[in-house]
């Protein structure tokens, strides 16, 4: 497909050039376009902890160099020929998971597992750039009363936070621990409310956070200088002695799994999202056979979670706008620094970058 003339040969774009080494600036063309696809001009594109991984190669990013970033939000400014669904003008957040749509996880529902999956800014390039080319099915439409940026974080921190609650059934009525109080937890926070959760505890040891947490509506809970063991007391001090329906870890710490499964009530459920590469010990009798617990994985999200998402925010559920409390623009230098601080665990909410 030719593009319109108002579209340059080529972009700007931030990218991993190799693994342990700062991303840098690169002038690249413009992607392609496929007779199913859509080019998006790139409004926000959010920086996620997953980014600091990636960067440090603690996950494996390929090929490379690759452009970084899977929360992304835009206007479609192209569509190949093929496009039947998306049009030029259509504000739209992209998932992030590019798939076949054809094998047997795709036509079941379960994408994520889809055998030639690839995760945008993790195995294909993704949103630090001025464009982006994805599959018309992966630009889900942006209400009108939902910015770019809130379109953006939507993608992962808040996609994957109404996945983990899922994951964990949670059900009205629900009691619910949310394990970190940062762009992921703030989303899980709403979302657990908006699933009908009676009472949402949040832990972290930021006392910013357990504020913004709050006015959320949950109740906080600083783990400064607390063991696992000590933690979970706390939680069930907090809940008449009995521990939560579900707990949700957004950190991806051996501690913090562990305060999950120990902070359930008999039947709960501990969803681990946080990436961790260390092990795990688990009481097996005292934490999960004799409650009856049970130990969730939670990867991803589902397509029709992103519209769901979206529908939340329009109506106001799912309010981003403490979230969000950093802009940046399209700057390898500046980008470096909000991923040292994240590696440090002293930035802010969630930083979007914004070409």
């Amino acid at each position: 497909m030719t593009l319109p003339t108002a579209i340059p040969a080529t972009m700007r774009a931030v990218r991993l050039e190799r693994p342990g080494h700062p991303v840098t600036l690169s002038e690249v063309p413009i992607p392609a376009i496929g007779a199913g696809d859509v080019l998006v001009r790139v409004r926000a594109a959010g920086i996620c902890h997953s980014d600091v991984h990636y960067r440090a190669g603690r996950s494996r990013v390929e090929p490379l160099p690759l452009t970084l970033g899977h929360e992304v939000a835009g206007d479609v400014v192209a569509v190949g020929s093929a496009v039947t669904s998306r049009a030029i003008g259509d504000r739209v957040c992209l998932h992030y998971l590019v798939i076949c749509g054809q094998c047997e996880h795709c036509m079941a529902g379960r994408e994520q597992f889809c055998h030639t999956g690839l995760m945008l800014g993790h195995f294909t390039d993704g949103g630090w750039a001025e464009y982006i080319v994805v599959p018309e099915r992966n630009a889900v439409l942006l209400p009108d009363s939902v910015s770019y940026e809130h379109g953006a974080v939507m993608m992962c921190s808040s996609s994957t936070s109404l996945h983990a609650l899922r994951k964990g059934r949670c059900a009205p009525g629900d009691t619910v621990l949310v394990i970190g109080a940062g762009g992921l937890g703030m989303s899980a926070i709403q979302i657990a409310r908006e699933l009908g959760a009676s009472y949402v505890i949040a832990a972290d040891r930021a006392e910013r956070k357990l504020a913004l947490a709050q006015r959320l509506g949950a109740t906080p809970l600083d783990t400064t200088g607390l063991t696992p063991s000590a933690a979970a007391e706390a939680v069930r001090a907090l809940t008449n002695g009995r521990g939560v329906d579900v707990a949700v870890e957004l950190v991806g710490h051996a501690d913090t799994v562990q305060l999950a499964l120990k902070s359930v009530a008999p039947l709960g459920r501990a969803v681990v999202v946080g990436l961790n590469d260390t092990a795990v010990a688990v009481d097996t009798y005292r934490d999960l056979i004799g409650r009856e617990a049970e130990l969730i994985g939670s990867n991803d999200h589902l397509l029709g979670e992103l519209e769901e998402l979206t529908a939340m925010a329009a109506r106001g559920a799912l309010v981003l706008d403490e979230v969000v409390t950093n802009r940046v623009p399209l700057d390898a230098a500046v980008i470096n620094d909000i991923l040292d601080a994240l590696d440090q665990h002293r930035a802010p909410v969630r930083t979007v970058v914004v070409p």
